[in-house]
């Protein structure tokens, strides 16, 4: 069985991102459980959602210490996720930085040195600059299915036809430039 914990801020696309991917796994044979946290995200809060696949998941949570990979859409939340990755896991993230309130106004620091951080604890982090993609897609929005793409390619789901579940769970105005979002994660 594989354990991944998806985590970002609200509105960041986390949820789609899930179940685009669930789709994609049930479309392969394993059995998928997956379930969304919420927390204050539309508030700008963490947004979490646990996905477990393989022969046969009997529940969709993880607990400290099981995720094999943590896909973060931010770095502050891969910090905040670490607990939950197993030893010899991986983590997936956007070079994003979303700083805080207490950030904004000067109570808190943001941790400069996430990416050393978690490379020299975690070992194996591919870090994508998936907002900075979408943005030259020309919608920022399209930031979780940039992930998807190199998450995708990550776990070695080629047999998958990406195009068309794309086209079948995201709204047709957004169909193309998501496609194209995919591509470049998985090309990166």
């Amino acid at each position: 069985m594989t354990s991944i914990l998806l985590t970002g801020v609200g509105g960041q696309g986390t949820i789609l991102m899930t179940k685009i991917l669930s789709k994609a796994l049930v479309e392969l044979g394993y059995d998928v459980k997956m379930s969304e946290i919420h927390g204050m995200s539309q508030r700008g809060g963490t947004v979490n959602t646990q996905l477990r696949f393989g022969e046969k998941v009997y529940a969709p949570n993880i607990s400290e210490g099981d995720a094999d990979i943590i896909v973060a859409f931010e770095k502050v939340e891969a910090l905040r996720a670490l607990p939950y990755l197993k030893k010899g896991g991986r983590i997936v993230m956007d070079s994003h930085e979303i700083y805080s309130m207490p950030v904004l106004t000067g109570e808190e620091s943001y941790p400069s040195d996430a990416d050393e951080l978690l490379k020299k604890t975690v070992g194996n982090v591919l870090v994508i600059p998936a907002s900075k993609i979408a943005e030259k897609l020309g919608n920022g929005k399209v930031q979780n299915v940039c992930l998807l793409g190199a998450l995708a390619k990550a776990l070695g789901l080629d047999h998958v036809d990406w195009n068309k579940l794309i086209a079948d769970t995201v709204p047709a105005k957004m169909v193309e430039i998501n496609q194209a979002a995919f591509k470049a994660g998985w090309d990166y």
